[in-house]
């Protein structure tokens, strides 16, 4: 979208949340019941469908009414409804693999933009996000607008008292997109960076974004299970990893 287009679906989302009686003020989100001020639930705000809707009454906004078809009357349907998801325990899994390989895109975004809003609801609380499979959303099946997203997480999430964890088990996937600005950023804002073993194709890639030695190099390759290579500021460590006896409970039980 063009900063035109920006403006008109701006405009169009304040429009829509007015119609649920929701606007600029912060008060607009409570409502009362039994004379007790509530935060409102997800029933209370709108759902895409409303804000299809509104796109259908105005000729400048058609073409993005079409767009949404998929989203309210397709085979994303259920992504038109209100909200189930609890995000006050104290760990929250997104689980989102069922979705299909053509949506997976959709659901990590979402969960990914959830969690960061409840990242800065409170810097004085410790917490974490680990982004599996991290390649979706920064690699060549993502896009511009997702990458500089999670990029934005990784550069600032330590002043609101967090830290993030990106997983992938191809480091090549890491730069696929946009010549690997968002991989490269991503590694260096990563204070602590734990490579397993890695095949060729992979070392060289990783060597041009690192300063691997001849000696890491050769090292890396040959890393047996639970043994990695950590970069730790500037020290690299090589370092075994070994279940302690309450981790084997849990994954004997299992």
């Amino acid at each position: 979208m063009n900063e035109e287009e920006k403006a008109i679906i701006e405009e169009k989302l304040i429009e829509c949340y007015k119609l649920k009686g929701i606007t600029f003020d912060d008060e607009s989100l409570y409502k009362e019941e039994n004379k007790i001020k509530k935060f409102k639930e997800s029933q209370d705000m709108p759902i895409l469908e409303d804000l299809y809707n509104i796109l259908e009454n105005d000729e400048k906004t058609k073409i993005f009414k079409i767009k949404l078809i998929p989203f309210v009357k397709g085979s994303l349907k259920f992504l038109n409804n209100y909200t189930n998801v609890k995000i006050d325990n104290k760990l929250i899994i997104a689980d989102i693999y069922e979705l299909g390989e053509e949506n997976i895109k959709y659901g990590m975004y979402i969960f990914t933009e959830l969690f960061w809003d409840k990242i800065k609801n409170n810097r004085e609380i410790k917490k974490a996000i680990y982004l599996d499979e991290i390649w979706r959303l920064i690699g060549v099946t993502s896009n511009k607008y997702v990458a500089s997203f999670i990029y934005k997480i990784f550069k600032t999430i330590r002043k609101y008292g967090g830290s993030a964890v990106a997983i992938t088990q191809d480091v090549s996937d890491l730069f696929s997109l946009e010549g690997g600005i968002y991989g490269k950023s991503i590694l260096n804002n990563s204070s602590i960076k734990t490579f397993f073993s890695l095949e060729e194709e992979n070392i060289k890639i990783l060597q041009e974004y690192s300063n691997l030695s001849e000696k890491e190099k050769i090292e890396i390759k040959t890393l047996k299970r639970g043994e990695c290579l950590m970069f730790v500021g500037e020290e690299h460590i090589l370092t075994k990893i070994e279940a302690s006896e309450y981790e084997q409970k849990i994954v004997q039980n299992n």
